[in-house]
């Protein structure tokens, strides 16, 4: 049985021949930061000022992540959105590290780090998801979305930039 999610994606993780694969294309930058936890410089990621309409996808798995009518300027140089997609394209986890307590934020179908979601952002969530841009890509408006995984998801008509 497959694993969806309520906006019709396959949750179910990679296999180890598909997450090789997956992971294969990754540079040393992304690789550090999906796959060991680590965070980008800010205010330097290609995404931090991509303001067209469309969907910030998963870098690794391609899971469409948080749309461009959730994202806003927080000033802290990185992208940062309000909500995601899809509840269900997250995964939630406490991050002690660093001497500090924060909630991780990694996709729900790969588990690679994408950063963290503080409760300063503004209404009506008040969430803020601090992303590292090198976590994602970006899918304009009416385009197909990513399907790394072969799934038949390019074609899954979503809000897609809403």
């Amino acid at each position: 049985m497959t694993d969806r999610s309520p906006s019709g994606f396959d949750l179910t993780p990679p296999s180890a021949d598909e997450r090789a694969e997956l992971e294969a294309g990754l540079t040393r930058e992304e690789r550090d930061v999906l796959l060991h936890h680590g965070t980008e410089a800010p205010f330097c990621g290609v995404l931090l000022g991509e303001k067209s309409a469309g969907a910030f996808c998963c870098r690794l798995c391609g899971l469409p992540l948080f749309t461009s009518g959730e994202k806003f300027e927080s000033g802290t140089g990185w992208p940062s959105f309000t909500a995601p997609y899809d509840p269900a394209h997250l995964r939630l986890i406490k991050d002690t590290s660093y001497g500090m307590v924060r909630v991780e934020t990694v996709c729900a179908r790969c588990g690679s780090h994408q950063g963290h979601v503080f409760p300063d952002g503004p209404p009506p969530t008040h969430q803020r998801y601090c992303i590292n841009s090198v976590a994602l890509t970006f899918t304009p408006k009416d385009h197909p979305f990513p399907d790394r995984m072969h799934r038949g998801e390019a074609d899954i008509e979503a809000a897609n930039g809403a």
